[in-house]
């Protein structure tokens, strides 16, 4: 049976669960429940803390998990990220008082505040600056105001809760994390954690892409198609009317609206966009 570590608290945790459904698991219907056995798809659901999964799955006491590329790296286990989920987005960035620091380098000899120490540890050793570093639970933004900080890491959003602060963002993003697929880095090969993988990649795709249908004058069917290629190619079909045919193709969800001005411009006409549920490609 495989069994997989998943979220169990926050908007991580919920999205976590929708993508499992989704992908046509057995999930948990309670936040009480910690454990959920999908007798028929041959799978264990342990809900955990979203810091602990990565810990879980690297020794291998469960064999696939969920959780943020961050927690990911910051917790140096020998789990290994296998696909990302495309939920949970979040940008890891060093913020300090304007004029006190404003590079990565000026960091030297000085105290970071954060709650992903091996994030940090590791991002200043790229850099080869050599700085103290501040274990924090929870938020870190007042942690210069308190004085046991002069420059904190923390994930940033908009920036407002900084700025509140009176700090400003400084130096590339130390990374951009998402929620992630994990496994252990060496394993076996297990044909249950790839049927797990294929239906994720599924949802994933299907929540990036609309299946755009159109009528469109058969002479134009060659330049209508340059404008929706497919994945592989579009489906052509004909009309009653032979001077027109009928195409179909999936579209990127982000460009939808965009493709159906080029279409109609073009002088396709009836465009249709319906979402896609799941796939397999």
């Amino acid at each position: 049976m495989l069994r997989i570590a998943v979220p169990n608290k926050g908007s991580l945790s919920e999205s976590a669960v929708e993508m499992l459904r989704e992908s046509g698991y057995k999930v948990r219907r309670d936040s009480k429940e910690l454990i959920v056995t999908d007798v028929d798809n041959d799978v264990e659901f342990f809900y955990l803390r979203p810091r602990d999964i990565a810990i879980y799955v690297g020794s291998g006491t469960v064999d696939a998990g969920v959780t943020g590329r961050d927690l990911l790296l910051d917790s140096g286990s020998r789990a290994a990220e296998v696909m990302p989920l495309g939920f949970g987005g979040s940008t890891f960035r060093y913020a300090a008082r304007p004029g006190e620091v404003a590079s990565v380098p000026d960091i030297e000899g000085k105290r970071v505040a954060t709650s992903y120490p091996g994030l940090v540890e590791k991002d200043l050793a790229d850099h080869g600056v050599s700085a103290s570093v501040v274990r924090l639970d929870g938020a870190v933004e007042t942690a210069i105001t308190l004085g046991v900080a002069d420059v904190i890491a923390d994930v940033v959003e908009t920036g407002a809760t900084l700025r509140s602060q009176g700090l400003a963002i400084f130096g590339d993003p130390i990374l951009r994390s998402e929620a992630v697929l994990i496994r252990r880095d060496q394993h076996d090969d297990d044909g249950a954690f790839e049927v797990l993988r294929r239906r994720l990649l599924g949802v994933v795709t299907a929540r990036s892409y609309v299946m755009m249908d159109y009528d469109v004058p058969a002479d134009l069917v060659e330049r209508a198609c340059a404008i929706t290629p497919g994945l592989e190619s579009p489906t052509v079909s004909p009309l009653q009317d032979d001077s027109w045919c009928a195409v179909r193709s999936m579209v990127p969800r982000r460009t939808t609206n965009r493709v159906m001005d080029e279409l109609y411009d073009l002088g396709a006409r009836a465009i249709l966009v319906t979402d896609i549920a799941a796939c397999r490609l």
